[in-house]
């Protein structure tokens, strides 16, 4: 039995969790919606304040997709009512990022302002000129969208400059020998 898949969901006061038939579950809450199907041969039981998850057999797929498919329904209730945040910070001399409008627009030190338009339900905000905050009730779509936004300048392995996650760590490589002799 799958560790994670066996433990159960708790739904905090204020969110509504609808199963449907076929397994689509929209889940209602504070800061939204979010709706997604899952496998059909799982069997997914809401309980008062408790959803649990079963599988039919012991298939190694039905194993894989036991613990995901609670992972993925516990993120849904944690987006609705919690929210996602990704913090991204720009390295480097005239690296800046401001917003304009609904869009972000940053200098990575190429020749023209690189400029992105947040899909819907994200939300962008730059503290400073080098702290990028990427929120949301999605959990995959805030991860996504950092991960397009770190795509522009990823951090150079010698200087370090670009954009990274905040708190990562860089191994910086050595460059070439000074002098050999």
């Amino acid at each position: 039995m799958s560790r994670i898949g066996k433990k159960p969901i708790e739904i905090p006061n204020g969110v509504e969790v609808k199963i449907e038939e076929g397994n689509l579950i929209t889940v209602k809450g504070p800061k939204g919606q979010l709706t997604q199907k899952f496998n059909p041969e799982l069997k997914i039981v809401k309980e008062d304040n408790i959803i649990k998850i079963e599988r039919p057999n012991d298939s190694s797929f039905m194993r894989a997709i036991h613990g995901t498919t609670r992972a993925l329904i516990a993120n849904m209730v944690k987006g609705v009512t919690e929210g996602f945040t990704v913090e991204l910070e720009i390295v480097g001399i005239g690296y800046r990022a401001a917003m304009k409008g609904k869009t972000l627009e940053m200098q990575l030190g190429y020749s023209h302002p690189v400029v992105y338009e947040p899909p819907e339900g994200i939300q962008i905000s730059v503290e400073g000129n080098t702290n990028i905050k990427v929120s949301g009730i999605d959990k995959q779509l805030v991860g996504q969208v950092a991960a397009e936004i770190r795509d522009f300048r990823k951090p150079d392995p010698y200087k370090g400059k670009g954009i990274r996650y905040k708190g990562e760590q860089l191994k910086l490589k050595p460059g070439k020998a000074a002098g050999k002799k």
